[in-house]
């Protein structure tokens, strides 16, 4: 029993030693003068990995979109102007907006073990506005880029 248990414990230790943080700013301009964007739009992770949304700049929130993440991961959504933290637990694509701002197109999207597998579910979700074609393409721009 108790060598089950170290074996357990080694493989969980080793696994959260992989594990690492991103840390994505919320941003009314970025240096390039595009406006309501996130630092980060298109975001690669693996299992294990927190995403970290930073509200450097007043007004926005990070979130995720009903439908647009993978069967099993957890949804998660940000007050405004608070920072939030994202555990990834599955492989497959997640859509996460600004609530405020994703009509005009603060959108990312994160890309889990390069699993493509949920675009169709995910380009079926309800983004509105600008957000939905940055979804659409953020998710080209990953099939191009694995």
């Amino acid at each position: 029993m108790y060598k089950l248990l170290s074996v357990v414990f080694l493989i969980w230790s080793s696994v959260a030693a992989l594990a690492g943080t991103i840390e994505v700013e919320m941003l009314t301009k970025n240096d390039a003068g595009d406006r309501m964007v996130f630092s980060q739009e298109l975001i690669r992770a693996e299992v294990g990995d927190v995403i970290r949304f930073l509200p450097t700049e007043r007004s926005h929130n990070a979130q995720s979109v009903k439908g647009a993440l993978p069967d099993g991961q957890k949804s998660f959504k940000g007050k405004q102007n608070k920072e939030v933290e994202y555990l990834v637990t599955e492989t497959g694509l997640t859509v996460v907006v600004c609530a405020p701002h994703q009509a005009m197109g603060m959108v990312a999207l994160i890309v889990v073990g390069n699993d493509l597998s949920n675009a169709t579910q995910v380009l079926d979700a309800r983004v509105r506005g600008k957000g939905k074609d940055k979804v659409k393409a953020l998710i080209e721009q990953a099939k191009a880029n694995p």
